[in-house]
């Protein structure tokens, strides 16, 4: 257990309250470290050595490190910024009964509601602000407790124990302020932007659980906070990208990547051209030709890192007899027949043979063959950078409640699997051999 490593991603999981939040965070960590950023409009001025890093629609961030000497593929980490909530409306603000000032707002993601009432809320996102003939865009986060989801008494709602469906029109609606705070959203967030209320142009603002992160249990082996899926992964390959050694034949790459709760099919999400167009980028500014970019990325290796399913102590029947996942049990390799994930015999060889090598534990899951699992942005990156790829994730429990479990032995396995990740080259071979370091 590493509690130092596990407070330091809580002040993360603090720190990043939206997705715009996160990747303010990621990319404030990496110009510390040096890291240069890059203008997707302009050209790509990239040199052997260097460290750089770019963003997209400002939720989602690559950063690659490039050797001194030529490389010949990519190893990358794919993990996503973004976590079930509730999103504002377009025109959030209402008066209900003449007395109540609540938020209008819709679902972004499959969250579990049940776990959003009843807890202090707040409110975080981005504002475009008009400043002369320009738009700016402004980071906001109200960072107090702002609004909050109340259920209804058990004497006018006697089924909540018995399998009650909340309708998120009706039921998920947060209450704001009383009369007196008509038009308060308005105003606070323009004072936020040191802008007056009409020239805010337009937000894209959800809420998120205002709960601290905990580390519990009997020995602390446990911690819970908001964001867990999937921003622990983020934090990992960050962590292991800042660490590990300059890269050696290859270009190590960490994609931190927008909308994966919604289908990824977003100009920033993993169904997008951002990875694909990077990746081009980058090896042409170092004088690669098409013929030679293509067959780098055909020679690369992915890991697309997401959460996984650890049993429940209260319901193990729901998961598989043998591919099952624990809490500190270790990173775990994500298997699916219909690739859902993309995990095969290939891939996974290869990452378990690493982290063997690392000494870092290893688990598989599966689902049970009579339960529908979620799926990730590995295969959907695939379908636009072709190359061999393998699901990984850390057990957690509660996975899309707005306050999720995870062990604190895990996220120290993670980053170490992914520093040695970053620290082996990982070479095909044409007989279907794959050499490590």
């Amino acid at each position: 257990m590493n509690t130092e490593t596990v407070q330091s991603f809580l002040d993360f999981v603090r720190r990043s309250p939206s997705a715009f939040h996160a990747t303010d965070a990621l990319c404030r960590a990496l110009q510390s470290a040096g890291f240069v950023r890059l203008d997707e409009r302009e050209p790509y001025a990239v040199a052997p050595g260097g460290r750089y890093f770019v963003t997209r629609n400002l939720s989602s961030v690559i950063a690659f490190a490039v050797p001194k000497e030529g490389f010949t593929h990519f190893q990358i980490i794919a993990s996503h910024s973004d976590s079930p909530t509730f999103k504002l409306k377009a025109s959030p603000e209402e008066l209900v009964c003449g007395q109540y000032a609540r938020l209008n707002v819709e679902r972004y993601g499959g969250m579990i509601m049940s776990t959003w009432l009843d807890r202090p809320l707040s409110i975080a996102g981005r504002a475009l602000v008009r400043e002369g003939d320009s738009l700016r865009t402004q980071l906001i986060d109200l960072d107090r407790d702002a609004a909050l989801i109340p259920n209804m008494p058990i004497h006018f709602n006697r089924e909540v124990n018995d399998g009650y469906k909340f309708n998120p029109q009706v039921d998920m609606l947060p209450l704001f302020g009383d009369k007196q705070a008509e038009g308060a959203l308005g105003k606070e967030i323009a004072r936020l932007c040191g802008a007056e209320p009409e020239d805010v142009v337009a937000c894209d603002l959800f809420l998120y659980n205002r709960q601290a992160g905990s580390v519990w249990g009997a020995q602390g082996e446990f911690f819970s906070c908001p964001r867990i899926d999937d921003l622990e992964c983020a934090y990992a390959s960050l962590t292991a990208l800042l660490s590990a050694p300059a890269p050696a034949g290859h270009i190590s790459v960490m994609a931190v990547l927008d909308n994966e709760e919604v289908g990824s099919g977003t100009k920033q999400g993993a169904d997008s051209t951002f990875l694909s167009d990077t990746l081009h980028r980058a090896a042409s500014a170092l004088g690669l030709g098409e013929e030679a970019i293509r067959a780098a990325i055909v020679g690369s290796f992915m890991l697309s890192a997401d959460n996984a399913h650890a049993v429940h102590p209260n319901h193990p029947e729901k998961y598989d007899a043998d591919d099952r996942a624990f809490l500190n049990g270790g990173v775990v390799i994500k298997h699916n027949a219909n690739q859902k994930y993309t995990t095969d015999a290939v891939s996974g060889a290869v990452f378990a043979e690493l982290c063997r090598r690392a000494g870092v534990p290893v688990q598989h899951f599966s689902n049970r063959s009579d339960i529908l699992g979620g799926s990730t942005l590995g295969n959907i990156a695939g379908t636009h950078v072709s190359m061999n790829t393998v699901d990984i994730g850390l057990g957690q429990l509660a996975m899309h409640s707005s306050y999720e479990t995870a062990g604190t032995a895990d996220l120290g396995y993670m980053i170490e699997a992914m520093r040695a990740f970053y620290a082996t080259p990982i070479s095909t071979q044409r007989d279907g051999a794959y050499t490590l370091g």
